[in-house]
């Protein structure tokens, strides 16, 4: 029943086609978006997602994500408020259907950042995005990466690590992502990401000029 309901909400949302952009803490899906989101000044919005988890320093609530407490998510996800969501490290997070709508009313190209569980969740729904994967070139160069920002505990990065291993392992299997982009040199990472996104592009660009 609640995913025939999700099949109605996403054939009634007129608007552009979403992206979903998966792939490990530490690989570059943020630089990447950044990078993007500037050189294509309105034609992208970000689906904001909500977490239980708390702020970051420097994080806004309602820009990088919704911060919610436990009960209030999961009210949400029992009122199939959520296309997907998941737990990790012991926090929640998850994309609300009023975050795509948002965005897709706006004619913009809805962004939406999840991990794995995320992605496997919203093929069961009518959704049809485009799905990429953002990977680091190796699980030792990642290990770099996280450990450099300096921002994790050692258990919370081992954490990261095996569930970056499991995604990757993961993204090698037919027929879940579209596009795998290896983020072993930045700018030629972007290039491939904007080669897989250009046609979306160009169709949000035509519009704004008709």
């Amino acid at each position: 029943m609640y995913m025939k309901f999700l099949s109605r909400i996403f054939s009634a949302m007129a608007g552009p086609r979403p992206i979903v952009l998966s792939g490990p803490s530490g690989a570059g899906k943020s630089t990447l978006l950044k990078k993007l989101l500037k050189e294509y000044d309105g034609v992208f919005g970000f689906s904001i997602s909500h977490t239980t988890r708390k702020p970051r320093q420097g994080e806004e609530d309602g820009k990088d994500y919704y911060y919610v407490s436990r009960e209030t998510m999961q009210a949400g996800i029992a009122n199939g408020e959520f296309i997907e969501s998941a737990e990790f490290s012991g926090n929640m997070y998850g994309t609300s259907k009023a975050a795509v709508q948002d965005v897709q009313a706006k004619n913009l190209i809805c962004i939406l950042d999840i991990d794995m569980q995320g992605v496997m969740n919203i093929k069961k729904t009518d959704l049809k995005p485009i799905y990429i994967t953002i990977l680091p070139p190796s699980l030792e160069a990642l290990e770099k990466r996280l450990r450099d920002r300096k921002t994790e505990s050692e258990e919370s990065l081992q954490k990261r690590l095996d569930a970056a291993r499991v995604d990757m392992e993961l993204s090698k299997q037919p027929d879940i992502f579209d596009v795998s982009i290896v983020n072993d040199d930045l700018e030629n990472a972007y290039r491939q990401l904007k080669d897989a996104l250009i046609a979306e592009i160009t169709k949000v660009q035509n519009a704004k000029k008709s």
